[in-house]
Order: structure tokens, then C-alpha cells, then sequence
């Protein structure tokens, strides 16, 4: 399986100066424990870090460290998630017919949750990781009021992995980049192209670190796994 990790962005809403997977996280940093769980998963044999210039020397030493025996390439990051996916899906290699797409700042994951999503193309060519809704959610008017409340049985919070038929998800990018869509994961693009997605069961620890709360959360669920 070839695994795509878009790791290009900046953690504003972390606070960090720059990106915020390079951040520590007990002995490692955060898309060190990303890079360790995909390597352990017996289905993943090649890796695609897609990441700004300025970060590729600190990643660089971070897979080092790892010692990682997969094959490993960087790919030059874009503007936005979307635009940095599309050049991930450039540089795949020729004979690649499904992608796994896992953001870097979603290190929990484990390496049998990517193994799952794997074997899920047996049996669709789209599917995300997703945890069923807990909480009541609410729908809210740009006052502040409610207008709804969603059956909860029908709503499930999405995560990564993320998988797809490469050539489909390639189609469906250049649709986007024609139609001028702005999406926040490539399900949506799958979505409006028409195609259907399918739920793969997530895990409730697959969070992604986004703020400093997240990232002390992170570091007791890895010190109770060690």
C-alpha cells in the first residue's frame, strides 16, 4: 500500500512558530510517532512525506532516527491541504492503484488501524476512518441560535487514514482544480464528484493535535500505551 502523509502545514492554532509536527512529544516528536505507526503496519511498503522546503532537513533527521526500512521520498508541499495532496498524488509511483492519505499531526493512529484500512479496498475503491458521533450536536444560525438538532445515530466524526482508487481521486482533483472547490479532505472531492464513501471504524484515540490541550492529551494516552 502506498501511504500519503501531508505534513506542510503550519500550527497556528497551536501557537508554535513554525510547523508544529516537528513539536516534541515525549521522546519523540509528534510526526515521529506518525512515521513509526506506519511503519510498523505490515501493509504499508512505501511512504510519501509531503512537506514545505524549510522543514525537509528536520524530517529528514527524523526519519534517520527512525531508521526506517520502507521506501521514503519527499514531496514538495502546496499552499493548501488540497493543492499539497495533489502533488503528493504526482508523485506516486507509476504502478500505484490505491493511496492511503494520513495526516501528520494525527500520531495515535495505530498500525492496525492502517492495515484495516487496507483491507477495505477489497470491497469499495472510498473510504475514510470515522468514530461514531458522541455528543448531541447542535446546528447553529450565524446569530448564535439553534436551528436544529442532529440525530446523532446518523453522524460519525471523520479521521484518517483515508483511502482511494488513485485514478479516481486524481480525476476527482482535477475536478476540483477546474471547478474551483475548496474541500477539507479528499472525501469531499469523492463526494462531489459523485462517487461513493465508505466508513471504515476509526479509533476514539486517533485525535489530531491541533492545540497545546491536544497535545497533553496526546502525551497521556502514549505514556499509558508505553
Amino acid at each position: 500500500m502506498h501511504l500519503l502523509i501531508p505534513a506542510a502545514g503550519v500550527g497556528k492554532r497551536m501557537g508554535a512558530d513554525g510547523n508544529k509536527l516537528l513539536l516534541p512529544l515525549l521522546h519523540q516528536s509528534i510526526l515521529g510517532w506518525t512515521l513509526k505507526a506506519a511503519a510498523a503496519a505490515s501493509t504499508v511498503e512505501w511512504i510519501g512525506i509531503i512537506c514545505q522546503a524549510m522543514d525537509q532537513p528536520a524530517f529528514t533527521e527524523i526519519v534517520a532516527q527512525l531508521g526506517m526500512d520502507k521506501p521514503l521520498v519527499f514531496i514538495p508541499g502546496g499552499d493548501t491541504r488540497q493543492a499539497s495532496v495533489y502533488n503528493g498524488l504526482q508523485a506516486l509511483p507509476a504502478h500505484a492503484q490505491q493511496v492511503l492519505i494520513h495526516d501528520g499531526a494525527r500520531c495515535l493512529a495505530t498500525p492496525a488501524l492502517f492495515d484495516r484500512c487496507t483491507a477495505a479496498f477489497d470491497h469499495c475503491q472510498g473510504f475514510i476512518a470515522a468514530v461514531p458521533v458522541k455528543d448531541t450536536i447542535k446546528q447553529v444560525n450565524g446569530s448564535g441560535m439553534i436551528t436544529a438538532t442532529l440525530a446523532r445515530s446518523q453522524l460519525w466524526a471523520a479521521q484518517t487514514p483515508q483511502g482511494f482508487d488513485v485514478a479516481l481521486l486524481m480525476e476527482a482533483h482535477a475536478k476540483g482544480q477546474s471547478q474551483g472547490w475548496s474541500v477539507t479532505d479528499d472525501a469531499a472531492l469523492f463526494e462531489k464528484c459523485g462517487l461513493t464513501v465508505h466508513i471504515v471504524e476509526g479509533e476514539d484515540t486517533n485525535l489530531k493535535v491541533t492545540t497545546p490541550v491536544d497535545l497533553a492529551i496526546a502525551e497521556f494516552i502514549l505514556s499509558q500505551r508505553l
